[in-house]
C-alpha cells in the first residue's frame, strides 16, 4: 500500500519539505542569495501553472494542512498559496 494516494501528493509533500528547509536555513548552512533564487524559482513556476493546476495544488495543500499535526508545518502549508503565488491576483 503506497504511503501517498498519488504521485502528485508525494511530490507536493517533498516540495513543501524542501521549501521549508530552504526558508528556515541559516546563512551558515545555505547562501541567502541561493535560498532566494530557489524560493523565487518555485514562485515563478507556480505562477506559470494553469488556473486548474493552481486550483488542484491549492486543494491538495489545503487537505495536507488539515491533516497536518505539526503546527509549524501546518502554518507553512496554510501560508503556501499566498507566499508562492498560487492565488489569483
Amino acid at each position: 500500500m503506497p504511503v501517498y494516494p498519488s504521485l502528485t501528493h508525494a511530490l507536493a509533500e517533498a516540495l513543501v519539505d524542501v521549501l521549508r528547509f530552504v526558508e528556515d536555513s541559516e546563512d551558515e548552512s545555505m547562501d541567502a542569495d541561493d535560498a532566494v533564487k530557489v524560493l523565487e524559482g518555485v514562485a515563478h513556476l507556480v505562477g506559470e501553472l494553469s488556473a486548474d493546476q493552481r486550483g488542484e495544488l491549492g486543494d491538495l495543500l489545503g487537505a495536507m494542512a488539515e491533516a497536518e499535526v505539526d503546527p509549524v508545518r501546518r502554518e507553512f502549508l496554510e501560508e503556501f498559496p499566498e507566499g508562492f503565488g498560487l492565488l489569483d491576483d
